[in-house]
């Protein structure tokens, strides 16, 4: 064989070696995804069951209405979530099993696989992503005060010696105790198990303000006995990213649960899902909570990320 010859054989077997690696990745890449990167995708093919952890009381995200029945603006973009596992899984339907969560257990329940999705009103912040995953932000907010009208109080410093209510367990918890310690201002922070305790804890003068992300804030205005008498104040102490919490080293399951939300989000679906739970008439009382999409909100439709604030 001549030198060229030899040149021109090496040449064709190293094609054949090429074409034959890729034909290889080709074939892999048509079996299943879940089946290596998922243990939750083939947790979920397996059983044909997917377990949704959801608020009872986080208005108008997540809550129950006057038939013990969940519904929100969070809790259908999971709904969301669920039929894009579907459709990856190529099942004809998924059964879902719903869970209650609290801001207290809600990671220890994604944890130990109790729950495998969770979207609610969840920050997604650096100190949680190293216990949890965060799907694409499906939400973003401020956390201000709810006070009484008529209470004098405009912003944080007018709380100086006075008893204030929040969530045990949320990012206004611990925001509220630094700034209680490090301003000396003497509050008596009073941590409820959940918004709806916390409000009441507001609304029967146990405490002057409730601190909270804003859009829950007017969540539970919305169910107060006399809606007209509270109102939202204060500046923002932080900006805030809620997430659908998955569980971490899942890359396989986050991917699908992100493209499902992309897609919702990137096709005008999730203008009207907004429309329907912020500008609309909501259960339980029908009251409209009237926040117009924010430009945060507007920037994330048309970019969604799952980028944290802190």
């Amino acid at each position: 064989m001549t030198a060229p010859e030899l040149q021109q054989r090496r040449k064709t077997m190293n094609f054949i070696k090429i074409a034959s690696a890729v034909i290889i990745a080709s074939a892999f890449s048509t079996t299943p995804a879940f089946a290596q990167e998922s243990a939750t995708l083939k947790k979920i093919k397996e059983t044909g069951t997917i377990t949704l952890g959801h608020r009872e009381s986080s208005i108008p995200f997540s809550y129950y209405d006057d038939k013990q029945q969940v519904i929100g603006y969070s809790h259908e973009l999971m709904l969301k979530a669920v039929d894009g596992i579907k459709d990856n899984l190529k099942l004809a339907k998924i059964d879902t099993k719903l869970m209650p969560v609290t801001s207290a257990n809600r990671i220890t329940l994604i944890q130990n696989g109790t729950v495998d999705i969770e979207c609610g009103s969840t920050t997604n912040n650096l100190d949680r992503q190293k216990q949890v995953a965060f799907s694409t932000t499906i939400f973003v907010i401020g956390t201000k005060l709810m006070v009484k009208k008529t209470a004098g109080i405009t912003d944080f410093a007018d709380l100086a010696g006075k008893n204030v209510v929040t969530t045990a367990g949320t990012t206004s918890e611990r925001l509220l105790r630094k700034m209680n310690e490090d301003k000396k201002m003497g509050m008596n922070v009073i941590s409820a198990k959940d918004h709806g305790e916390a409000f009441l804890t507001l609304e029967t003068g146990r405490a002057v303000a409730f601190m909270m992300d804003d859009a829950l804030l007017f969540g539970e205005m919305a169910k107060a006995k006399k809606p007209g008498d509270w109102t939202v104040v204060g500046t923002a102490q932080s900006k805030e990213a809620y997430g659908c919490m998955l569980r971490k080293d899942d890359p396989g399951f986050k991917k699908v649960v992100d493209a499902a939300l992309t897609k919702v989000m990137t096709s005008g679906e999730a203008d009207k899902i907004y429309a329907k739970w912020f500008m609309n008439p909501i259960p339980p009382k029908g009251l409209n909570l009237n926040m117009p999409l924010s430009d945060e909100m507007k920037a994330l439709y048309k970019a969604p990320n799952d980028k944290a604030f802190e």
